[in-house]
């Protein structure tokens, strides 16, 4: 196995280059002032959509990086209950606390000397693959959701 080839293709799923819609190209443009809206047959507004995105990737960040972190309750630590942000710098916000933590677990997978196949120490057999492998697919099924709220808005791009 070519381990810096497998790093690659980690990288670049985690930025959301393949077969989904990126979480840059989900967000770009968003209306904010529709980002609370409810849409009739969905079970989540926007905003919910980007905060759990945001959440439940620092969560697993957090668990890589810290062995005494705990994770929020499930599920009201991962799901917000009010619609829409109080302001649209709430939403700029959480778009930047997700971005800053893609990064960091680009970084981490990106650094040769973090093993990826080594279990952590405080895990129950986790490895950074298999959290890598984890955020890549959670990110995916909710980002797609995100394009499915906005195209029902009618805000996405043409």
């Amino acid at each position: 196995m070519d381990e810096g080839k497998l790093r690659e293709q980690l990288v670049s799923s985690l930025g959301g280059r393949g077969a989904h819609v990126s979480f840059e190209k989900a967000v770009e443009g968003f209306p904010v002032d529709l980002a609370g809206r409810r849409v009739d047959g969905l079970r989540h507004t926007a905003w919910q959509l980007l905060h759990h995105l945001w959440i439940a990737q620092w969560d697993i960040l957090e668990f890589i990086r810290d062995p005494s972190h705990e994770s929020p309750p499930w599920p009201a630590g991962y799901w917000r209950k009010d619609p829409g942000p109080a302001k649209e710098s709430e939403w700029q916000e959480t778009v930047g606390k997700f971005r800053s933590d893609l990064s960091a677990v680009i970084a981490l997978v990106r650094d040769m000397k973090n093993d990826l196949l080594l279990p952590f120490p405080h895990g129950e057999g986790q490895t950074l693959l298999r959290e890598a492998l984890l955020v890549i697919d959670h990110n995916s099924y909710h980002v797609g959701q995100l394009v499915d709220v906005r195209r029902a808005l009618n805000a996405w791009p043409k």
